[in-house]
């Protein structure tokens, strides 16, 4: 038989919960990456939305569609993700992850940084899908040695899919749908992430509040930065990496994706 293709490494910048819904540039290119990537035995996904004590994975049989936001249209709240999970990838995470202690959670479920791309890259909801959380009482690199010491999934028909923004500064959106240049500061930093990103040197990354006033404003808390750590761990020496979506939305949301392999 046959080894299965080495799976590729994805983190996506998922922006507005409403993206489930709409048809746009970024999320057409999701659709792109689903058609384009081998067909995955699981997802283990990486959202910034299971932010959390501890390190947990999703081991429910079913995993519920979390409507994790408030003060959007009604329709939102209707969308379902019925993706069945995968108990025994669950236990596979946690045996990788060693010796750091996984406790298997059937208390979350897909949260919308999950569901809202898989709705575009797996619109039937035919792949199993596991949550890894986000630790945070831990330091950047802590999460890029998790993703690390995950290589061994791709192997296994598994695709990590890291679901944040690169930049992430709610206090600086631009509310109400209208058109916004980005800022300065938003560009600098994306072009500054992407650099490191294509050098494969992965430290500045791990320590972005050195990077200075840029990185203070682009990430003014870890939850979303923290899922492309994790994916970056996965990167291999001279592996390919590609940028499949881009832009930035409502001036200081980037919605970068990455695509590694």
């Amino acid at each position: 038989m046959a080894p299965s293709p080495l799976m590729p490494a994805v983190f996506v910048g998922h922006g507005n919960p409403l993206n489930a819904l709409r048809r746009n540039a970024w999320t057409e290119a999701w659709q792109s990456l689903g058609r384009s990537v081998p067909r995955p035995r699981a997802v283990l996904a990486v959202s910034a939305h299971w932010y959390v004590r501890g390190t947990r994975v999703t081991a429910e049989e079913h995993p519920e569609t979390i409507h994790d936001f408030g003060g959007f249209p009604a329709e939102l709240y209707q969308v379902a993700y019925p993706a069945p999970g995968d108990p025994g990838l669950a236990r596979q995470v946690a045996e990788q992850l060693a010796p750091t202690p996984v406790a298997l959670s059937t208390e979350w479920g897909l949260d919308h940084g999950t569901w809202s791309v898989l709705a575009h890259v797996f619109p039937a909801a035919d792949v199993p899908v596991v949550q890894l959380s986000l630790d945070r009482t831990q330091p950047p690199a802590f999460h890029h040695a998790l993703g690390q010491r995950l290589g061994a999934l791709r192997e296994d028909g598994v695709l990590v899919l890291g679901s944040g923004n690169v930049v992430h500064n709610l206090e600086a959106y631009a509310w109400g749908g209208h058109p916004v240049a980005p800022y300065d500061w938003a560009v600098r930093f994306e072009e500054t992430v992407r650099r490191c990103i294509q050098a494969r040197d992965h430290r500045p990354l791990l320590d972005y509040p050195a990077l200075g006033t840029d990185a203070l404003l682009s990430v003014p808390t870890p939850d979303h930065f923290l899922p492309l750590l994790t994916v970056l761990g996965l990167h291999r020496q001279d592996e390919a990496v590609s940028f499949p979506a881009s832009g930035v939305d409502g001036g200081s949301v980037s919605m970068l994706a990455v695509r590694i392999g």
